[in-house]
């Protein structure tokens, strides 16, 4: 007889003939000698499972910086382009597809003065004078590559491998992969530094075709991080334990016939896991157990730097407590989009992330946690070389620059090069499936073989087509 997903088994006889629907699995998965990453627990889908081998990052901070920063005003300098401003592109370039359509722009000089900083010399732009003091932990990659030409398929892509939603995130995957350290934490935390919406919304950090326990857990960006975690005045912990377990009871009656409504599956862990995080969230959370030099550090003693100095302290002491993976997002919005005003837009906004970011490499590295925390800076595309509405830059998916810190990565170095002009990657091209390829290569995790079967299809964060890099990882 068939076994069908929706069956009770109302008998010793029924429950053996459901059980043995999984033998031949565990026979064959034996003799292929399968890994067990991903195999997720029926009891707990997030627990803490074995990477494959033994990768140095146990958790990431992604400083996800939405809209668009130019990387030829930050981390990738180009003398050419100041000698040729004012000019057009030279014939010997190929036309690139422009998201706005303004072709015949002159090129537009970078304004920013460059240095070399630390034992590697690496050449970093004013904007980012403070986290360029870390300049021997990064790992800047200027040859960067990706396939969406608008926000809407940039950012997609960039936290979900594809330019079409329906995905799961790269913290999904991870989550999926690795489980959670703290049960009584999230595994997959999201921040953003405004109210504002994100390009495509919560499904950049969404579950895709996996269950919906994996999805990330957006705190709120104002002074309490997590809402309504309190019990109303006048009830007891005893009573919220009374309600749970009246509700979980109606919640598991009503899906024993429904066990593909991983909806209904993850609002029930929901409820429990709001319930363990009244007990350790709270201090999780809690920065005014913070010094007054390490709020500092972070910049949350100045105006400009204190939203985003506070998510990026929120953050360590998230990964402290065994948070798996945090994304902190500058310029909800797309505010770093900077068609215009460029030199306006990206000072204020680079302002607001530069002494935030490099207080949380510093903190990170004092702790003895940048060894095992990969820390990651980029957007979802850099920008033209070009000027459009006379001081702005266009968006450019086919040449821009991340970087990366920690978490077993080898500092002091730059990884892959665009064209004179910064317009195209044409050296150790990095797509974004090799990004992510080579961010769970550092987790301990084979790209390969972390998978999911979806519609009789085997899925994989780079769609089959992504490479770790090898020269980003220490020894």
């Amino acid at each position: 007889m068939p076994c069908h997903n929706y069956d009770i088994p109302t008998s010793r006889r029924a429950f053996l003939r459901r059980a043995g629907c999984g033998f031949g699995s565990v026979a064959l998965a034996a003799m292929m000698r399968e890994p067990v990453l991903g195999a997720a627990s029926a009891a707990n889908p997030v627990l803490k499972q074995l990477p494959q081998r033994i990768g140095q990052a146990k958790n990431v901070i992604f400083c996800f910086m939405e809209g668009g920063p130019s990387h030829l005003d930050t981390f990738d300098h180009k003398p050419l382009l100041q000698k040729l401003t004012g000019q057009k592109l030279p014939p010997s370039f190929k036309e690139p597809v422009l998201a706005m359509g303004e072709s015949g722009a002159p090129l537009l000089e970078s304004k920013r003065t460059w240095k070399r900083y630390g034992q590697s010399g690496l050449l970093i732009s004013d904007w980012f004078e403070n986290v360029a003091e870390h300049a021997d932990d990064l790992a800047v990659i200027n040859s960067c590559v990706s396939d969406g030409i608008n926000h809407a398929g940039g950012v997609c892509q960039m936290n979900t491998g594809s330019i079409f939603g329906g995905r799961p995130s790269l913290g999904a995957w991870v989550n999926y992969g690795l489980g959670s350290e703290n049960g009584n934490l999230p595994a997959f935390v999201v921040i953003k530094d405004s109210e504002g919406t994100v390009v495509n919304g919560v499904r950049n950090w969404g579950s895709g075709f996996m269950p919906a326990v994996y999805q990330g857990v957006e705190f709120s960006s104002d002074g309490v991080p997590i809402k309504y975690l309190d019990n109303p005045k006048g009830y007891s912990s005893a009573q919220q334990r009374e309600k749970l377990d009246l509700l979980a009871k109606f919640n598991q009656e009503y899906n024993r016939t429904r066990t593909d409504n991983t909806e209904l599956d993850a609002r029930i862990r929901s409820y429990e896991l709001a319930y363990k995080m009244q007990a350790e969230a709270p201090e999780a959370v809690d920065l005014s157990k913070e010094s007054a030099s390490i709020k500092a550090l972070y910049g949350m003693d100045k105006p400009e730097t204190a939203v985003y100095g506070r998510n990026c302290l929120l953050a360590r002491r998230l990964v402290e407590n065994g948070v798996r993976f945090v994304q902190l997002y500058s310029g909800a919005g797309s505010k770093w989009d900077s068609h215009s005003k460029l030199e306006e837009n990206h000072s204020r906004l680079c302002r607001s992330v530069d002494r935030p970011i490099a207080g949380l490499l510093t903190d990170l590295k004092q702790r003895g946690l940048l060894d095992e925390t990969l820390v990651i800076w980029g957007g979802e595309f850099g920008r033209t070389p070009m000027s459009e509405q006379g001081g702005g830059r266009d968006h450019n998916p086919g040449g821009f620059t991340m970087w990366m810190a920690g978490g077993g990565v080898k500092g002091g170095q730059t990884i892959g090069a665009t064209d004179e002009l910064g317009l195209y990657a044409i050296q150790d091209k990095m797509h974004v499936h090799d990004l992510h390829s080579t961010i769970l290569h550092l987790l301990g995790v084979d790209h390969t073989q972390l998978v999911y079967h979806h519609k009789g299809r085997p899925e994989r964060i780079d769609q089959n087509e992504g490479h770790a890099n090898n020269k980003l990882i220490t020894g």
